[in-house]
């Protein structure tokens, strides 16, 4: 990114760093904010108030509405398929059987899917689907899971199923409701926009959305159902972290394919501490229970899958948020040696962030 594209974007800091030799060569800049269940702002690097769509980093508060509402208990649905609802699932056969269970729940087929198809993002997924003479379909999408919950409550209500994506269809009224609610906001001071999905996607300041996840961590504050609907939720997603992501994005080293994705196995490595849900674009909200702080994180040029695990596991790391054994068994993820086609060591992606303004006691 160039110091005049940079202009555009006078908040952001450099966040990350891509060396090749002795030199840097790649610099992804951005923001990042820490806030308390309060809403009072502990750490920050950049500009805490920089505006950013969540994509989907909104999926929990997309959620919520349908488990507060009584609709989880009505159809009885099990953590796992909470969390799968949650996700941005790899397309596995796990992913798809919990999906197509939701459906049978609620009386509807996949062609009341309007999210559309690609690949699946696991390799052994993709290659699987393509092996058996099969193309993707609707439930294949990383977000079915999403738009199953979404019909879920539009069932639940009563309410049609034709236009659930509408933004101002009672369903996704209640979902921009609820994440103003959670964030401090009037829901008109939240810019809509379309996601890849075709569902509407939220942007709000980056304080505002660290609050929202802040009050995932502890919700003690909040008036009932609310609250229970919050630890429910959570509970099924870090309880269910595969669910969540999955395996690794089909990339054309198919020797790391097996790998988890970095919301799965940040959340199974801290073993219910942290709640972890990533978003395209460089996007990241990270709640953490024991101290019930929330983050959030962007990263402006939109290099999420590289730049976007060392630099949470640094923050984590800052905040004293995760333990060495913690860190160690995600050191994969974190200051990441980067190699060529012969395995040869070239240099490393390495978090350079320096957070400033922590006044919370961890």
């Amino acid at each position: 990114m160039t110091n005049v594209e940079l202009t555009n974007y006078p908040g952001v800091e450099p966040l990350v760093e891509v060396t090749r030799g002795s030199l840097v060569e790649s610099i992804h800049y951005g923001a990042l904010a820490v806030v308390d269940a309060r809403g009072d702002l502990v750490a920050h690097a950049g500009d805490p108030s920089l505006k950013a769509y969540l994509r989907s980093s909104a999926k929990p508060f997309q959620l919520l509405p349908l488990v507060e509402s009584g609709g989880a208990e009505h159809f009885g649905f099990s953590d796992k398929e909470l969390a799968v609802m949650a996700a941005s699932h790899a397309g596995e056969p796990r992913h798809v059987e919990a999906v197509q269970g939701i459906l049978v729940r609620i009386g509807l087929t996949e062609d009341a899917l309007q999210c559309g198809a690609h690949w699946p993002s696991g390799a052994e997924a993709a290659l699987g689907l393509y092996g058996s003479g099969r193309r993707p379909t609707p439930i294949h999408n990383n977000c079915s899971g999403k738009h199953a919950g979404m019909l879920a409550q539009a069932v639940y209500r009563g309410l049609s199923l034709a236009d659930y994506l509408d933004p101002r269809h009672p369903v996704q009224q209640a979902i921009t409701r609820t994440l103003a609610e959670l964030s401090d906001l009037d829901p008109g001071d939240i810019d809509i926009g379309i996601d890849g999905c075709s569902a509407p996607c939220f942007a709000l300041p980056l304080q505002k959305c660290a609050l929202a996840f802040a009050r995932l961590a502890d919700p003690s504050a909040l008036p009932e159902p609310r609250r229970s609907a919050i630890r429910r939720m959570v509970s099924a997603m870090t309880a269910y972290p595969e669910m969540v992501a999955g395996e690794g994005a089909l990339e054309p080293d198919l020797m790391r394919a097996k790998r988890d994705r970095f919301d799965t196995a940040l959340m199974r490595a801290a073993k219910g501490r942290v709640l972890s849900k990533g978003g395209a674009e460089g996007y990241q909200g990270l709640a953490v229970l024991p101290t019930g702080l929330g983050i959030a994180i962007k990263i402006i040029d939109g290099s999420g899958s590289r730049g976007g695990p060392p630099l949470a596991l640094e923050v984590l790391r800052q905040l004293g948020a995760l333990d060495q054994a913690t860190l160690d068994e995600l050191r994969e993820y974190g200051a990441a040696i980067l190699t060529n086609r012969r395995e040869l060591e070239v240099g490393q992606i390495r978090a350079v962030v320096k957070l400033f303004n922590v006044t919370h006691v961890l």
